[in-house]
């Protein structure tokens, strides 16, 4: 009795939050004028695409440049932020004690409690004395910044039997050998996580790519989606149908990863 009960409540909560996306979805196909007559409403009236149509080009952008920019800067800037966390937690993990390995390890703390917005300032300035305002390369150099993805790595790191390392070094295996190797191989489920919450918090981002871009030509979908009320008005319709575009990649991955996500999470951040 307690277990259905139980279920009646997740299932009852599960609907609360899917109520606005379902409520989203609904709007792409409903006219302005609809959609303010019955805003409760879930089943469309009609099946109107004039939303999406609206949305094949925004200003000087179109739509299928922003979805090739978001899967490029995401994609790469994942990539690289699960290389550089990885490298970095294996070596504090392996030199704790180290004087400059722990001034880091707070340096990342520090980013953590850090208002967000106030070191887009600094950050604006880097890019742009090493030439790289305006670009593709400053935006994925910015978005591969994951303190959070460091942590998760450096506290599995920490569990990693010493014996194991040690018999791979007697054998004269470099560090590099020992990380790519051996110690990565151990560390799938938290690779995986890390890189599947890496993509979802990148997609997402707006504000960096808008400060650092100089064109629409490396606007992403979020952005663009920033963009769309000056673009199109009062076009209700193209923007829930832009949000449903910009969100079913993500919540796709979602949906397929989520377990993988529980157990890296469990293996990275609970341990230790």
């Amino acid at each position: 009795m307690m277990r259905m009960l139980g279920h009646a409540i997740a299932a009852a909560v599960s609907v609360i939050f899917l109520f606005p996306y379902l409520w989203m979805a609904s709007s792409a196909f409903r006219s302005t004028r609809a959609v303010l007559t019955a805003p409760l409403r879930l089943w469309p009236e009609s099946f109107d695409l004039d939303g999406f149509t609206a949305i094949l080009r925004i200003g000087d952008l179109s739509l299928w440049r922003a979805l090739g920019n978001s899967l490029l800067i995401t994609g790469a800037s994942t990539a690289l932020a699960v290389l550089v966390a990885a490298l970095g937690a294996y070596a504090i993990s392996r030199r704790p004690k180290a004087a400059a390995f722990r001034l880091l390890r707070y340096g990342f703390l520090l980013t953590m409690i850090y208002p967000y917005m106030l070191l887009v300032i600094p950050v604006y300035i880097v890019v742009y004395k090493l030439g790289l305002l305006g670009g593709y390369a400053g935006i994925i150099l910015f978005l591969a910044l994951g303190p959070v993805q460091f942590f998760l790595f450096e506290q599995f790191f920490r569990t990693l039997p010493g014996e194991v390392i040690e018999a791979a070094t007697i054998d004269g295996a470099s560090e590099a050998a020992i990380l790519f190797r051996i110690v990565l191989p151990m560390a799938r489920p938290v690779v995986a996580t890390v890189a599947i919450i890496t993509f979802l918090l990148n997609w997402a981002q707006w504000f960096p790519v808008l400060v650092i871009s100089s064109t629409s030509d490396t606007w992403t979908l979020p952005v663009a989606l920033l963009n769309l009320n000056g673009e199109l008005g009062a076009n209700f319709q193209g923007i829930m149908a832009l949000s449903v575009v910009t969100t079913i990649p993500v919540a796709a991955l979602f949906l397929v990863a989520q377990r993988q996500v529980i157990q890296g999470m469990t293996d990275g951040a609970v341990k230790g």
